[in-house]
């Protein structure tokens, strides 16, 4: 049986929200089977619980923002990659401010952490979410256009491109293909970091985003060059980065999912909206689990074999 898994002991951290600049203490707590992933804001009182759900985002501006009684955990996607990308099905997550750390702004401390913590298989079956019928949204028309697809698949695999216009940008490969039946996420891509533009920090810090942001925790472009003296972690860190973001909103989907992911642009607010997509339709999806490895997606089992024994 393909079971259920959290972590074997609490582990703790601090860091620097990326958009609001404030520090957080986060800390990473086993949870029950059929917990899910759950965020708590131990700030407030009474402390609020935010079951990762898709129809928990309620803002999708830079970031992914699961929003309760007015009350707001953001920047959850490298997080909710990293617990994906290591197959855990049940974690506590408690937050001292209202923004996940964003650490270097990729997911590899957040991967660091949960290996220190261990990984714990618990007595029940783990549920997938297996697509069955093509599921697609678009937005713009033209050259503005972008759009994202589910599509049935016995595994779980990326296909993502993108479009910046910019001369780093356009200097690196703009399309990346990750199937994990083959790659590791650990090595080829929990260490791709965000990126961002010069001329939009004073845009994004009018509105309230981006405070927390430097070369120490994004990839940092001026007009023509890219500024951090490091350079790039891949050849494609950027579009690698979307794939990053893309494996962790849909993650809040509550379940890992098995389908092909294929997508041109997109972010987001258009991920979510493929999610909800999604569970609009009953008949493209079904909850599956598997009682013997020998029933199991073969990818799977090759993923969580190659990601556990790197700890």
């Amino acid at each position: 049986m393909l079971k259920q898994r959290t972590i074997k002991e609490l582990v703790r951290t601090t860091g620097v929200g990326l958009h609001s600049g404030t520090k957080v203490e986060l800390t990473l707590r086993p949870a029950a089977p059929d917990t899910g992933i759950v965020f708590r804001r131990v700030d407030l009182t009474p402390v609020v619980e935010f079951p990762a759900s898709a129809m928990a985002v309620g803002d999708t501006r830079m970031a992914s923002v699961l929003v309760k009684d007015g009350a707001r955990v953001s920047t959850v996607e490298h997080l909710m990659s990293a617990c994906a990308g290591l197959g855990l099905d049940n974690l506590y997550i408690e937050v001292s401010a209202e923004e996940i750390p964003i650490m270097d702004g990729s997911a590899s401390s957040f991967v660091y952490l949960l290996q220190q913590a261990g990984v714990q298989e618990q007595p029940v079956p783990k549920k997938f979410i297996r697509v069955l019928k093509p599921v697609e949204i678009r937005e713009g028309t033209g050259e503005k256009e972008k759009w994202a697809r589910l599509t049935p698949y016995n595994g779980f695999k990326l296909d993502f491109f993108i479009e910046f216009n910019h001369p780093a940008v356009d200097g690196t490969q703009q399309r990346a293909h990750v199937d994990f039946g083959d790659v590791s996420y650990v090595h080829d891509v929990a260490r791709a970091r965000t990126f961002g533009f010069m001329q939009d920090v004073e845009m994004l810090r009018g509105i309230g985003l981006a405070r927390g942001g430097s070369l120490e925790n994004a990839i940092v472009m001026d007009e023509y060059r890219i500024l951090n003296s490091d350079g790039l972690r891949y050849d494609d860190e950027f579009v690698r980065h979307k794939i990053l973001d893309a494996i962790g909103d849909l993650y809040l989907v509550g379940h890992p999912l098995l389908a092909s992911y294929e997508a041109h642009k997109s972010g987001h607010a258009l991920n979510n909206q493929l999610l909800l997509e999604l569970l609009k339709h009953p008949d493209a999806y079904e909850i599956v689990s598997f009682e013997t490895n020998e029933v199991a997606p073969p990818s799977y089992l090759r993923q969580m074999a190659r990601e556990w024994a790197l700890t």
